[in-house]
């Protein structure tokens, strides 16, 4: 069983940034894809970026050159560090694991949110005009 437990989310004006953080009760070395999504109300979690065991990355369009994953296996942590943030960005962000072996990692991109069994309870982001 993998906890995830977000922090890090707040309110923000337009153009500024927040690095969000993820702490998981395993080793983040041992798990093969890890995730960001978002949700905005009324809406299926859509994803952010993911990240697999060697370092690859994936971002959705909408982030691409704003936001960046990474993750410190040393801390058994996650990070999504949000810059130039919009007020479209306002949603409720999660983390999420799965130890999907060669697939996920083949598959970084397309991984969907149903794919992750292990979620976090997810943080808060709003970004003002």
């Amino acid at each position: 069983q993998v906890q995830l437990v977000e922090s890090g989310g707040g309110s923000v004006q337009a153009g500024g940034s927040l690095r969000l953080s993820c702490a998981a009760s395993v080793s983040t070395g041992s798990i093969d894809c890890m995730g960001w999504f978002r949700q905005f109300p009324g809406k299926a979690r859509e994803g952010v970026a993911a990240i697999d065991s060697g370092g690859s990355t994936s971002y959705a369009d909408s982030v691409k050159g704003r936001f960046t994953i990474s993750k410190d296996n040393a801390k058994n942590t996650l990070y999504l560090q949000m810059n130039s943030l919009k007020p479209e960005d306002t949603a409720m962000y999660y983390c999420a694991a799965l130890y999907g072996g060669n697939w996920c990692r083949w598959n970084l991109d397309r991984v969907r949110a149903d794919d992750y069994p292990y979620w976090g309870q997810g943080t808060q982001v709003t970004v003002s005009a």
